[in-house]
């Protein structure tokens, strides 16, 4: 499994979840708000008030931090 994730710096959900998926050895890449998109590609691609984190597993667009850690208990990935 594979995971994307969509993050701001100093952002305490986006640090949490990172540290889940490091965890649970879940191989992730991260994009960074201000340094890989602006708050327009950011929202065209999850819509408009979308918050921190958002997350994507193999391609498939979870959610946030909370949507995500639901999934993987779900899944009994961790």
């Amino acid at each position: 499994m594979k995971a994307v994730i969509y993050s701001k710096p100093d952002c305490p959900y986006c640090e949490k979840i990172k540290v889940i998926l490091f965890h649970f050895a879940i191989e992730y890449k991260e994009y960074i708000y201000g340094r890989d998109f602006d708050r327009t590609q950011f929202y065209a691609e999850f819509g408009e008030g979308s918050t921190f984190p958002q997350v994507l597993l193999d391609n498939k667009h979870i959610g946030g931090c909370t949507d995500t850690i639901k999934y993987l208990k779900e899944q009994n990935l961790v």
